[in-house]
């Protein structure tokens, strides 16, 4: 069951009913499998209570290199950058986003690869620099089409490179 609803195309950000995250967050309490972190880490960030969302995704980092595969601790290390995008760490996110989105590239991990592009992007377009927003966000895509990805994934990263343009149009033209 997805809790995204949609995407804001201003600001890209998941659109998400508040209510049915919030039990969803009630219904895992405090499992600590490293599914149950990593989710725990998205409702958190969706429902803008950031301070927490950061001390998870630092937990499931910790138990992903400890017991979960590369793919996984991938996954953590991008949940992990996408908190500190929302907290406004851009410098930072954008870092750990490039070397989680090269490793994924050297492995040959289209699927991992793309979600690190794909918020890469996002992390350039609240920065301003919708250039490489679009580069990533194209990036995505290719990965994604690679992969064989679902078609919400594909919707969504076709609607971020429509927003780069239309956001760099706006910047251009002022």
């Amino acid at each position: 069951m997805s809790y995204i609803l949609g995407y804001d195309p201003d600001t890209l950000r998941e659109q998400v009913d508040p209510d049915r995250c919030q039990e969803r967050l009630d219904e895992i309490g405090e499992q600590r499998s490293l599914a149950a972190l990593l989710e725990r880490v998205w409702l958190l960030k969706v429902l803008d209570r950031l301070d927490e969302a950061l001390l998870i995704s630092e937990q499931s980092v910790r138990l992903a290199r400890m017991a979960g595969t590369r793919k996984d601790l991938l996954r953590a290390r991008v949940l992990h950058a996408t908190v500190l995008q929302f907290r406004g760490a851009y410098a930072a996110a954008e870092q750990e986003l490039t070397t989680c989105a090269q490793e994924a590239d050297g492995q040959g991990w289209a699927a991992v690869g793309a979600f690190a592009y794909q918020h890469r992007g996002k992390v350039h377009f609240d920065a301003g620099d919708f250039v490489s927003a679009r580069a990533d966000f194209k990036r995505a895509l290719f990965l994604r089409q690679e992969a064989g990805a679902p078609e919400d994934q594909l919707e969504s990263t076709l609607l971020a490179i429509d927003a780069a343009e239309r956001r760099r149009g706006r910047v251009l033209t002022a």
